[in-house]
């Protein structure tokens, strides 16, 4: 059996200092999920260059931090990624305060991507949500508070669909 093409992917846990956390709603073909902003490595760039472009264009966040990768998920199935077998999401903690999130794409590029809105979310509101949409992770609001109680991991934590 060839080994599986996952596309690699950086999302960003961004944390405000109420602990709320930036998601994007992505409209998907028969479902939306709540997602962390991000999305693929290009060729020729690294994790934290990608992570860095991927926040400027589409919540308008720029950083020069570090990267505190916390979370990895692997999704295998040909939905994740165009001509791919699936993805490699790399998450990385990015602290900051509240900010209205403007990214550097219009809103049509941002329909393009399938990113229909962007808020900030407690840990509380997702856990209390029984509206029809999904969060990414499905474990978000568990995964979350691991985070903001017991700090970044010495190693990511492998985390499920």
């Amino acid at each position: 059996m060839p080994p599986l093409k996952l596309r690699h992917s950086v999302r960003a846990v961004v944390l405000d200092e109420e602990d709320r956390v930036l998601l994007c709603r992505c409209a998907l073909p028969g479902e939306v999920v709540w997602v962390a902003p991000g999305g693929g490595v290009e060729e020729g760039e690294s994790m934290y260059e990608a992570l860095k472009r991927e926040l400027h264009e589409e919540v308008g966040l720029n950083f020069d931090g570090p990267l505190l990768h916390v979370w990895q998920q692997r999704l295998i199935g040909s939905a994740y990624a165009r001509d791919h077998d699936g993805v490699l999401n790399d998450y990385f903690l990015v602290r900051t305060s509240a900010f209205e999130p403007i990214g550097a794409l219009s809103g049509h590029e941002l329909a393009a991507e399938s990113i229909t809105a962007i808020r900030w979310w407690g840990v509380n509101e997702i856990t209390e949500y029984r509206g029809p949409e999904l969060f990414g992770p499905q474990n978000l609001a568990a995964a979350l508070r691991a985070l903001i109680v017991e700090g970044v991991p010495d190693q990511p934590v492998l985390i499920g669909r």
